[in-house]
């Protein structure tokens, strides 16, 4: 692929020691963790534990233990949001958020739970004061996005947090875009749940993600079965992190999460960010700039993370897509971006958009090269 501009969806490449670590734990260190004594077994406990550390340091949890391993960001939301929410609550949210959260959610509307979906302007800003205004007594979970997955627009996430301290009320942060890619902590901003995307901007590979569990919240268990510790109780074990983890953990992935975090705490959090904002804010510039192309969200790249969303004329953003795929070796996204409330929002439903997402490796040359193929492609339908 010559110009990788997916990066919102996975991040690719990914660092070398990322590859090479999963090749070599595979072919020479692959034993379930800790369920044995054997060597083999203790070297994939150690990474296992050397990576919640890793995870802890890089998103601020209260603890490595307070790092839960998951299948992805999807995952961990449904842990959180099923492990807290019961019949009789209310749950606030926001029009801006990814079917894992909203689809959840409408699930639970469904055995007794309020949920109120918080408004957004047409640039997917959400005022912090619209959510707080939703709580009410018996709201048990304020869920929010960190950022859109379809502009880029950075939600209110630690303003809400300070104002939901001293309360019973919870906020669950989806932060699939953000993690690795813009700097939070939940120790610091007093969240109490954060779910993230081990494959997006931690670097790791694909079926990775997590669960960051703060001090004020413990959801039940979701899953319950074998952990290798407690394993004389018929009951699952009370503890995190196996209170959250059932069964085999995705050891040859963590592997390369571990190594892709590694990565970043080398690089730093703040420097990946301000990359991603320079190339962001160069595709938006441009994209702007040519005649008949759209473009979405707050203009102020402080307000926003990567993606870069737009639309030519009245083309199929589908359309543009496939022909900068096949005639131009550029890699986008195209359509709703699995956020249906949120193109709403923005007035981009039911089409969606073209989505550009930069990344930690993306160059100059790459926004050129795309800009370029967008200003061949405008001409052509507009």
């Amino acid at each position: 692929m010559a110009v990788y501009l997916d990066n919102a969806a996975t991040t690719y490449p990914k660092p070398a020691a990322v590859y090479d670590r999963m090749d070599d734990f595979l072919r020479n260190h692959c034993a379930n963790p800790g369920r044995s004594g054997h060597r083999m077994s203790v070297e994939s406990q150690r990474a296992v534990v050397q990576c919640r550390q890793a995870v802890a340091d890089l998103l601020g949890a209260p603890s490595p233990d307070h790092v839960v391993f998951t299948l992805n960001a999807t995952d961990a939301l449904n842990i959180a949001i099923k492990g807290i929410v019961r019949p009789g609550d209310h749950v606030v949210t926001t029009r801006m958020e990814h079917n894992s959260v909203a689809r959840p959610l409408e699930g639970a509307k469904r055995h007794g739970v309020e949920v109120t979906f918080v408004g957004a302007d047409c640039e997917g800003r959400v005022a912090a004061s619209d959510i707080l205004a939703a709580v009410r007594g018996n709201t048990r979970l304020v869920a929010m996005t960190h950022a859109s997955n379809v502009v880029g627009t950075i939600l209110p996430v630690e303003e809400v947090a300070t104002a939901l301290r001293g309360t019973s009320c919870l906020l669950l942060v989806d932060a699939a875009q953000t993690a690795g890619a813009v700097p939070i902590s939940v120790k610091d901003a007093g969240i109490d749940l954060l779910a993230f995307a081990g494959h997006k901007g931690p670097l790791g590979p694909p079926g990775t993600g997590g669960l960051i569990v703060g001090g004020r919240a413990l959801p039940g268990p979701f899953r319950e079965g074998g952990t290798g510790t407690v394993s004389e109780s018929i009951t699952h074990p009370e503890e995190l992190p196996e209170r959250l983890e059932a069964g085999t953990l995705n050891v040859s992935g963590i592997v390369g999460l571990l190594a892709g975090v590694e990565y970043l705490l080398d690089r730093t959090v703040a420097s990946v960010r301000e990359h991603e904002r320079a190339m962001a804010e160069a595709l938006h510039l441009g994209l702007a700039s040519i005649q008949g192309v759209t473009v979405y969200g707050p203009a102020d790249f402080a307000l926003r993370s990567g993606p870069v969303s737009f639309s030519v004329g009245e083309a199929d953003p589908r359309a543009v897509a496939a022909i900068l795929d096949a005639s131009f070796d550029v890699a986008v996204r195209a359509g709703l971006h699995c956020a249906p409330l949120a193109h709403q929002s923005l007035g981009t439903y039911p089409a969606g958009t073209v989505r550009m997402s930069p990344g930690p490796f993306t160059t100059v040359e790459d926004v050129t090269t795309a800009l370029q193929a967008v200003e061949q492609v405008a001409a052509a339908f507009v």
